[in-house]
């Protein structure tokens, strides 16, 4: 074999597995896009997120809380070896709300979940005076929120840059611009590109975001998943306005403040549009008026890659055995996991994590 895992995909979700296998002592061959290619990895909310995920599924609850544990020790790790720091910030998140109706029926879903999960949800309810103790900005009409105690979040484009930067420090092959169009496995598996590239290798994961719902069945997958738009708002650098990460808006590391984000089903559509950008402003200003009198530098959107369920996929493939499914709409959140854990569950160890409700078996039609 010319290496022995080829890696379909170049953004947060591949190269945290990279890393993950390179560390292992594996060799690894990465296949990027070009920059035409849709990214979710360079136009995410920057987000490491327990809260309400995993509803109606608590192993996925379970799965972010593992990575967000071990998400520190991974980014100090990656960072220290590239040079190259990744700020991150886990001192709690906030769920903002507007409606005491929302603020409880949130709590009752959780608590649910925290009975599933053995308790293991720490959680505290706030009201507003409370909260704006913590969020002195915080406006009138917030009437509370939830402080997730494992939540926090990270500066996304400087975890790219460190991952790359780390896994080809590790050894592996990163070939940028390329555009797989078959896998292949006479025996062992070839990857072609439309430039005339072919890389062999023992096992082939499949990371590619959007790209895997047209590659996916070519290698014996459903890849049932599908584009949301995301649009976003970045202000100026400001003072300190923002303690901790709400969903409706966060100030990174360099200062300016993310708001976002739109959750819209358009297809394959990354564009901004004003109605869009008009309602984030909106929200953004109720929670945090201050924001009012900021000034905008930039906007963006992009999309998420999303399954029926909201959940991630990870599958073997039964057509194509060694051929990996590794997808999700949480790439940030779940990078330390894809990086610490999943090698376990790619190789096959003992301590491989448990994953069968990832499985694709759960969109089988009965």
């Amino acid at each position: 074999m010319e290496t022995d895992y080829a890696i379909i995909g170049g953004g947060i979700v591949g190269l945290s597995v990279a890393w993950g296998l390179l560390r292992r002592g594996l060799t690894v061959t990465v296949l990027d896009g070009d920059d035409g290619s849709f990214r979710a990895s360079r136009g995410n909310f920057g987000l490491v997120w327990v809260q309400s995920k995993g509803m109606n599924q608590p192993r996925y609850a379970q799965w972010s809380q593992d990575s967000a544990a071990i998400w520190a020790d991974f980014a100090n790790e990656v960072g220290d070896n590239a040079g190259q720091p990744i700020p991150l910030e886990q001192n709690g998140g906030l769920d903002l709300h507007f409606s005491e109706d929302t603020l409880e029926a949130t709590v009752q879903k959780y608590e649910k979940l925290k009975e599933k999960l053995g308790g293991n949800y720490p959680y505290e309810v706030l009201g507003h005076n409370a909260l704006r103790k913590s969020e002195p900005h915080i406006g009138p009409k917030v009437v509370g929120a939830i402080l997730h105690h494992q939540d926090g979040h990270a500066n996304p484009l400087k975890l790219l840059v460190a991952l790359s930067a780390d896994v080809r420090r590790l050894g592996g092959r990163v070939l940028t611009g390329k555009t797989v169009t078959d896998v292949t496995k006479p025996d062992a598996f070839r990857v072609t590109c439309s430039d005339g590239t072919s890389v062999t290798s023992n096992k082939v994961v499949l990371s590619a975001g959007l790209g895997a719902a047209q590659l996916g069945p070519k290698m014996g997958f459903k890849a049932p998943i599908r584009p949301q738009r995301g649009q976003v708002l970045i202000t100026e650098k400001l003072p300190k306005l923002i303690n901790r990460p709400s969903l409706i808006a966060r100030q990174v590391d360099e200062g300016g403040i993310q708001i976002g984000a739109t959750n819209e089903e358009v297809g394959l559509d990354d564009r901004v549009t004003q109605p869009g950008l008009s309602g984030l402003a909106a929200e953004a200003i109720a929670a945090y008026p201050a924001l009012a009198r900021a000034q905008l530098v930039r906007s963006w959107g992009a999309l998420r890659i999303l399954s029926p369920d909201g959940l991630p996929i990870y599958q073997e493939s039964a057509e194509m055995p060694g051929a990996y499914l590794v997808t999700c709409h949480s790439g940030i959140t779940l990078a330390a996991a894809h990086a610490r854990l999943l090698p376990d569950w790619l190789e096959g160890t003992d301590a491989a994590p448990d994953l069968e409700v990832f499985s694709e078996n759960r969109f089988a039609v009965s």
